[in-house]
């Protein structure tokens, strides 16, 4: 037993429904029962015994009942299955297909065209002239219609040749030859189709190349085959659960980042961007551009504020070139006198007598302020009733800020309290050669030798070695480097960090407290009254200065600072110089812990006189400059 089994494509019903059809014809012949149907544009026959099981020619399966072989037909070979004889192709449409053919099979197609090459060329003129005529009448369907038939021109005629080889016997071949004759109809009307599509392309363009746009994104492909695995993408997704990553310029979907970073890196690659004239890619560019711009735009900005803040420092260190005590103190002798608080005759005397001070290097000691320390013993003697131990200094004059040195001169000022003490003092005294007090233009010039003698160079850099016609504040370190320039031993103390409750420096009263308890000449004026031997110690915290000139300690237990403040003026520390005022103005001059709450402190004192041999190693040292820290 034996089955043939024939396909033939029909293109007309393949093109006129998208669903399957089903045309089943039955013929009877002799012994052999046939059976030819059409299933969606594909004729099969099939030949069998009556005893004999049915075989499938396509996959060898052997099916006992013809109803089951229809079935296996239809659900293993021929639904959505175009199957193409000279390349298998399954799963595309009918205009891919002609598109294949066109493109992959032309010779074949052009041999199945001409009538000469085909088996049953004789009939094909007659039915070419025939149709020619009606294609000329209605080009437009002809030609929709040639292009879509062109695809199954040479899977009709394999058909009818294999039918025509099968038939082994007289009835088979008769009823092969009669469906035979049909198909080759159909192949020579697909034949004069493919023709006419010829002469139409000659005339015009093929159709637009069909563009499928994805329904979940904007993403657009011209081949369904991407379009189709982009979609799987989406549901895969969506069905997974898993996050998707969107590249930002071309929008293509990645499962990753990893596949997103190298996407995204081949945007940016220089080799890859590079058009036909060789420049770079235009949206590289402008993002470079930009990028450039805006480090430009924040190194612009970071200069500018730099630079305001630089000038804010020279503003408060007075290095802003706006003049020293000279040019200070005339703008201020300017302003009295527009204010009309200062007769223009008073003007010239005052100018004139600044002048004279600057020339000689006195001061002239308009601001100075003698007896306070025998008007603080005074008090204690007669009218102090609550304090069980003071210590005074040595007599120090008071030295306050005057108009030309007004906002920053606090620390020339105490350095003249110091040095007013220092004369009157014996052991210091002996080594120093001047005994007048210098104006703050002239220590400004002392500060500048001792630099050049090689004390402190980091200082004297960030002053740039240059004191003179400017405001600029001096320190501690500034302090001694003076004292050491004239030989005198002196030391810095930096209490650097509160060590009370509070913020206060409790260890700063006791320093001071052994500092005057040192004293072997000291005089005991009166029960809890010494005056010491000692000069006067330099205070410093950020902004301003003071110069401690005594302690006491109270029936309480606390302790607090007298301290001289070149801020006070002139009248006001006169004050303790009247008994009628004393009691008040001594509460400007009394501190305690409560009142000294800065971060950190620093206190000068003087400690001796140094030998030549000292001071060169004090230089040496200065280097380096060090002060003892407490705590």
């Amino acid at each position: 037993m034996k089955m043939i089994l024939l396909l033939k494509h029909d293109s007309t019903s393949s093109l006129m429904t998208s669903q399957p059809c089903w045309d089943v014809v039955a013929v009877h012949h002799q012994s052999t029962t046939a059976s030819i149907w059409t299933i969606q544009g594909c004729t099969a026959v099939i030949s069998e015994q009556t005893s004999a099981m049915l075989t499938c020619e396509i996959c060898g399966e052997e099916i006992l009942l013809e109803e089951d072989m229809k079935s296996h037909l239809f659900l293993c070979h021929i639904e959505d299955d175009l199957h193409f004889p000279l390349r298998t192709l399954s799963g595309v449409d009918d205009a891919e297909v002609c598109y294949h053919i066109t493109s992959a099979h032309p010779r074949e197609q052009q041999r199945i065209q001409d009538p000469t090459h085909h088996p049953c060329g004789s009939a094909l003129p007659d039915r070419t002239e025939t149709i020619r005529s009606e294609g000329q009448e209605s080009q437009t369907c002809q030609s929709i219609g040639a292009v879509d038939q062109a695809g199954q021109l040479t899977s009709n005629f394999a058909s009818a040749v294999n039918t025509e080889h099968q038939c082994s016997s007289p009835g088979d071949y008769a009823n092969s030859t009669a469906a035979s004759k049909t198909q080759v109809d159909k192949i020579s009307d697909q034949n004069n189709a493919n023709v006419l599509k010829d002469e139409l392309h000659q005339t015009q363009p093929l159709l637009a190349e069909k563009l499928f746009s994805c329904p979940m994104c904007p993403l657009v492909y011209s081949c369904d085959f991407l379009l189709q695995e982009h979609v799987e993408l989406h549901l895969l997704e969506q069905h997974s659960g898993e996050r998707s990553f969107q590249c930002p310029i071309c929008l293509a979907v990645y499962s990753n980042s990893f596949c997103l970073q190298e996407h995204v890196e081949l945007h940016f690659d220089h080799e890859l961007f590079m058009d036909q004239s060789g420049s770079l890619n235009c949206d590289l560019m402008l993002a470079k551009e930009l990028q450039h711009e805006e480090e430009l735009k924040r190194k612009r900005e970071e200069a500018q504020l730099e630079r305001e803040e630089f000038k804010k420092l020279q503003r408060q260190f007075g290095l802003d070139g706006r003049g020293g005590y000279r040019r200070q103190m005339e703008r201020s002798l300017e302003r009295a006198v527009v204010s009309g608080h200062l007769p223009p005759v008073d003007f010239h005397l005052k100018k004139a007598d600044m002048m004279e001070s600057l020339a000689s290097g006195v001061d002239d000691g308009s601001s100075r302020t003698q007896g306070v320390i025998r008007a603080l013993e005074d008090y204690y003697q007669t009218e102090c009733r609550d304090s069980v131990h003071v210590w005074l200094a040595v007599d120090t004059d008071h030295y306050s800020s005057s108009a030309g040195d007004k906002g920053w001169g606090c620390g020339y000022r105490n350095f003249q309290m110091l040095l007013s003490s220092l004369y009157r003092i014996d052991t210091y005294s002996s080594v120093l050669q001047e005994k007048t007090i210098p104006c703050i233009p002239r220590v400004q010039r002392m500060i500048e030798e001792a630099w050049k003698e090689g004390l402190d160079p980091q200082g004297a850099s960030h002053f740039s070695n240059g004191l003179q016609r400017t405001q600029a504040w001096i320190g501690a370190t500034e302090i001694y480097v003076l004292l050491t320039s004239l030989g005198i031993s002196a030391c810095i103390i930096d209490f650097h960090q509160p060590t009370g409750s509070k913020n206060t420096h409790p260890h700063l009263f006791d320093w001071v407290k052994q500092y005057f308890c040192q004293s072997s000449k000291s005089s005991i004026l009166s029960p809890g009254l010494i005056l010491t031997n000692l000069p006067p110690l330099y205070l410093q915290h950020q902004g301003h200065s003071r110069t401690v000139v005594g302690l006491e300690q109270r029936k309480n237990g606390s302790l607090c600072l007298l301290l001289l403040d070149p801020g006070s003026s002139s009248s006001d520390t006169r004050k303790l110089l009247n008994r009628d005022t004393r009691p008040t103005a001594v509460q400007f001059v009394r501190k305690f812990p409560r009142n000294l709450k800065h971060k950190q402190y620093q206190l000068v004192a003087a400690q001796g006189v140094l030998s030549p041999e000292e001071k060169q190693i004090r230089i040496f040292n200065s280097r380096t400059l060090s002060a003892e820290r407490i705590p």
